[in-house]
C-alpha cells in the first residue's frame, strides 16, 4: 500500500504536489490580502486600543468593530480551508483511479473532477464529522452539567464525580469517534469515483470497510503519523528562520513603538511559519488521501472482484477467467 503511495506521488508529483501547493499557496495569498485590507480599515481604532492606559476603559465602537473584523476574517479563513480541503479531497482519488490505470491526466481534468465533486465531498465529510462530534458534544454538556452542580453543592464529592465522570466519558467516546471515522473514511473516494450522493457514499464506505476495520485502521494510523512527523520537521527549518528575523526586526524597534512597527518587526516570522504551515498542510493533506484513495481501491479487488474491470478499463488483455461478483453476471462498475 505504502509502495502504491510513493510510486503515485513519484510519477503523478506535478499533479498531485503541485495542484496542493496552487490552492494552498492561493488561500494564503487570499487570507493575506484580506488581514491587510482589515488591518487598513481598523488601523486607527488598533492604534487607540494600544494607546489605552491600564486604568482606562476602551470604547464600546472600538471594542465592537476590533470583533467583528476579528469574526469576518475567522469566517473567511475557515471557508476557504474548507473549500481547499474538499477541492484536496476530491482531486486525489481523481488522480489516483486513473494513475491505477496507468493513464495520462492534466491539470484541467483533474479540477474538473475536483470542482463537479466539491459540494458532495464537502457534505460526506461534514456529515461523518458531524457523526463523531455528537457524541463528544454530549459528552461535553453532561461534563459541563456536572460541574455546575457540584459547584453548587457544599460537599467536595462532587467534583471528584465530574471528573470521574468526564475521564470514564473520555476513555468511552474517544474509541467511538475513531470507529465511526475509520467505517466513513471511504466516503470522499466513493463520491468522486463512484458518483455517489453523500449518505449514500458514507453506506458504501461502511460497506466496504466492513470486516477489515482493524487493517485500515492500522495503515491510517500509521500514514497519519507519518504525515505528521513529516509535515513537523518540514516546519523547523520556516521556524529558526522566522525566529531569526523577528530578532532582527526587534533590535530596530524603539522604546514605544507603534503598532505598525510592531507588525512590521512580526511580519518575517509570521510569513514564515505561514509557508511552514503551507508545506506541512500540503503532505499531511496528499498522501494520506492518496492512501485512503488506494484502499478504497484494494477493498473493492478483495471483495467485489475489481481486477477484471480494471484490466479491461485499461485496456490490457484479461488474464484467465474470473467469476462474476454480481448476480446476473454484471462487471463491476469502475
Amino acid at each position: 500500500m505504502f509502495s502504491g503511495a510513493f510510486a503515485t506521488l513519484g510519477k503523478y508529483f506535478k499533479h498531485l504536489i503541485g495542484l496542493s501547493a496552487a490552492l494552498y499557496g492561493g488561500a494564503l495569498l487570499l487570507m493575506a490580502v484580506a488581514v491587510a485590507v482589515a488591518y487598513s480599515a481598523v488601523s486607527d481604532t488598533l492604534d487607540r486600543m494600544v494607546a489605552l492606559g491600564y486604568d482606562e476603559d476602551p470604547a464600546p465602537g472600538d471594542v465592537s468593530t476590533l470583533v467583528i473584523a476579528g469574526i469576518c476574517l475567522a469566517v473567511l479563513g475557515i471557508a476557504t480551508m474548507l473549500v481547499v480541503s474538499g477541492l484536496m479531497y476530491a482531486a486525489v482519488p481523481a488522480v489516483v483511479q486513473e494513475a491505477v490505470l496507468g493513464r495520462a491526466v492534466t491539470f484541467a481534468a483533474v479540477w474538473r473532477r475536483a470542482w463537479a465533486a466539491l459540494f458532495p465531498v464537502m457534505g460526506a465529510v461534514f456529515l461523518t464529522a458531524l457523526v463523531i462530534i455528537v457524541p463528544v458534544l454530549l459528552l461535553m454538556v453532561a461534563l459541563i452539567g456536572m460541574i455546575v452542580i457540584s459547584a453548587t453543592a457544599e460537599s467536595g464529592t462532587g467534583s471528584v464525580t465530574a471528573s470521574v465522570l468526564g475521564i470514564l466519558g473520555a476513555l468511552a467516546t474517544a474509541p467511538l469517534a475513531v470507529w465511526i471515522a475509520i467505517r466513513f473514511c471511504l466516503a470522499p473516494a466513493v463520491v468522486v469515483i463512484e458518483g455517489r450522493r453523500p449518505v449514500d457514499a458514507m453506506r458504501r464506505s461502511a460497506q466496504l470497510i466492513r470486516g477489515d476495520w482493524w487493517r485500515v485502521f492500522g495503515i491510517t494510523l500509521l500514514v497519519y503519523a507519518i504525515a505528521g512527523v513529516a509535515g513537523y520537521f518540514v516546519q523547523l527549518p520556516f521556524m529558526f528562520l522566522g525566529m531569526f528575523s523577528s530578532v532582527l526586526g526587534s533590535a530596530s524597534l524603539g522604546p514605544e513603538p507603534s503598532v505598525a512597527a510592531v507588525l512590521v518587526m512580526m511580519g518575517g516570522y509570521m510569513v514564515a511559519m505561514l509557508l511552514g504551515q503551507m508545506v506541512s498542510q500540503i503532505i499531511v493533506t496528499t498522501f494520506p488521501q492518496v492512501v485512503t484513495s488506494l484502499l478504497y481501491i484494494d477493498r473493492r479487488i478483495r471483495t467485489e472482484d475489481l481486477a477484471p474491470a480494471l484490466t479491461e478499463a485499461a485496456g490490457l488483455p484479461p488474464q484467465g477467467h474470473y467469476p462474476p461478483p454480481y448476480p446476473g453476471g454484471g462487471a463491476p462498475r469502475w
